[in-house]
């Protein structure tokens, strides 16, 4: 293979284009358990405020429309999500808090969150201190 070399530009494009459009680059659940579904309550935990279309959810969970749509089929059978009203045509879906299972994934994200932002700061410590 040849060598190859990218200027500044090249890169971040590159990067874009890898992460697309996601609202979250990797969420504290998905950083855990790796799969679409983890990326769907990883998105609906951290803006538990709004609901959401399957398309919103699959463009800012970074996963296909088909994908989203039986994930998030799954999760409204377990409770977990539920629709909140319907616009035009689309169906809208919010995380389910009232829910135990809601709840406790909520509570996991918030936890695994916290670690992580922790872990991080004190990094970013140990980097300044023996720096």
């Amino acid at each position: 293979m040849g060598n190859f070399i990218y200027n500044s530009t090249e890169i971040i494009h590159m990067k874009k284009k890898i992460s697309g459009n996601r609202a979250l680059q990797s969420g504290p659940l998905e950083s855990v358990f790796p799969g679409s579904t983890s990326k769907i309550l990883d998105f609906l935990a951290t803006f538990k405020d709004w609901d959401y279309s399957v398309s919103d959810i699959a463009k800012n969970s970074g996963i296909s429309f088909k994908t989203a749509l039986n994930e998030i089929k799954n999760l409204e059978q377990q409770g977990v999500i539920f629709r909140t009203r319907t616009v035009g045509k689309a169906i809208m879906y919010k995380l389910n808090l009232d829910s135990k299972q809601g709840y406790y994934i909520g509570k996991l994200i918030f936890e695994l969150a916290t670690k992580r932002s922790l872990e991080s700061s004190e990094t970013k410590t140990k980097t300044k201190v023996t720096a």
